[in-house]
């Protein structure tokens, strides 16, 4: 017992020194990869915790004060939502901290990027005391939680587009011959996928035998959507690409059928129920996957993207200045050492992005599930997760032919 106390003293000791030394180590331009490093380690406390703090959270009597014990998964998934909730205020307090900030002599800009150690420590203390609220307000998360997470998806196409557009638009503009046909070989192989897809979904989702209009409504509607992006992007006054119309179709196709593997298992028209196990495993290991890869992308893309998180001040924004001429340059050189240097992102949308990304990945680790209640059955999937998908993939459609149709409607305006 004496070796075993002294190892696990020695093992904190390093650990302890390890996130000083990480923590000093954070420089400005490493600040926004080192919130993602925060992120992803809630996502391994939640993984771990949902696999191993059952046992301890039953004994806990203000979490198991039900008259009769809950499931195993009740208690599993109740962890994956305290933890997700205290990262959930833990970045949603800084988003409203950092409301305003316009240059980086604000003192709240030192805040954004340095004291690590104490954010560490902070950050533990309130996943810590999630773990003392009440049920109702964690069932109060969970409901939220949902629709939250459709407003991740939802900004997670608004950073798609962004970045599909540029990507046309840098292949575009080398105007050779071999960049025109490596386009129109990504657009036919993302169409050969949409199709393969959808015929997967008829055969998935639309058993014979049975009456499934709502699954081929979805599945036709999406269908139809495909056609609507291609023909309106290739419309004579548009002049857009197949390229931005194929990707949006293949994202708008898994989406659907996102949806409807979340219908309840014992539906009849969900035709992966009796896989059901094989298929979550799957969608969670891909789902957590591409949270982390868009979460990543969107902080990284902060620092960039000069139409949606660019403050006005920025020198990102697109404002241009005319050259100075050449005597000038001294004088202007001395007063940019006095002028405040304007930051370069939102720093409070950026913190927005993980307070999103938080219910996302609880509703991705507990299977969108409904967790409290005094039966103590867990529902892995619901209606609720079908119709916030489905609804994400129609919005999705509306804000693509928006982008294409936009600078019609209002030419003097730069989309």
């Amino acid at each position: 017992m004496w070796a075993a106390s002294c190892l696990a003293s020695c093992c904190a000791a390093c650990a302890c020194e390890a996130c000083r030394s990480v923590a000093g180590s954070i420089s400005r331009r490493s600040a926004r990869i080192a919130y993602c490093g925060l992120f992803a380690l809630s996502l391994v406390v939640s993984w771990i915790l949902r696999e191993v703090a059952a046992p301890l959270m039953e004994s806990l009597p203000w979490i198991n004060h039900f008259h009769k014990t809950p499931d195993r998964e009740w208690f599993e998934t109740d962890a994956v939502l305290r933890v997700s909730l205290g990262n959930f205020l833990f970045f949603t307090i800084f988003a409203v901290l950092m409301i305003g900030i316009k240059n980086q002599k604000d003192p709240r800009d030192q805040l954004h990027h340095g004291g690590w150690m104490a954010k560490i420590v902070c950050w533990c203390i309130v996943v810590l005391l999630m773990f003392f609220v009440p049920n109702g307000i964690v069932s109060f998360y969970e409901s939220i939680s949902k629709f939250g997470s459709g407003l991740f998806l939802l900004v997670q196409v608004i950073l798609l587009l962004d970045f599909v557009h540029a990507w046309n638009e840098n292949w575009v503009s080398k105007d050779e011959h071999f960049w025109y046909m490596a386009l129109l070989i990504v657009s036919l192989v993302c169409y050969v996928a949409t199709f393969s897809f959808t015929g997967l979904l008829f055969h998935w989702f639309t058993p014979s035998g049975h009456d499934c209009g709502l699954n081929t409504f979805f599945i036709v509607l999406t269908l139809i959507l495909v056609f609507v992006f291609a023909t309106v992007a290739l419309h004579p006054k548009v002049n857009g690409s197949l390229l931005p119309a194929s990707v949006i179709s293949v994202y708008c196709t898994y989406l659907c059928y996102s949806g409807l593997s979340s219908e309840p298992r014992d539906y009849e028209c969900n035709g992966l129920h009796n896989h059901s196990k094989a298929v979550s495993t799957g969608s969670l290991t891909l789902g957590l996957f591409t949270t982390v890869l868009s979460v990543v992308y969107s902080a990284v893309r902060a620092g960039s993207s000069t139409t949606f998180v660019s403050t006005p001040s920025s020198p990102r924004s697109g404002s241009e200045k005319p050259l100075l001429p050449f005597d000038k340059l001294d004088e202007q050189k001395d007063e940019k050492k006095d002028e405040a240097k304007p930051v370069s992102y939102s720093y409070t949308f950026f913190h927005l992005i993980f307070s999103l990304a938080s219910m996302y990945s609880a509703m991705l680790l507990t299977g969108w599930s409904t967790s409290v209640g005094e039966s103590g059955k867990l529902v892995d999937v619901g209606w609720p997760s079908v119709w916030v998908r489905i609804v994400t993939g129609w919005a999705t459609a509306a804000l693509f032919i928006w982008s294409l149709v936009a600078p019609l409607i209002f030419p003097d305006r730069e989309f």
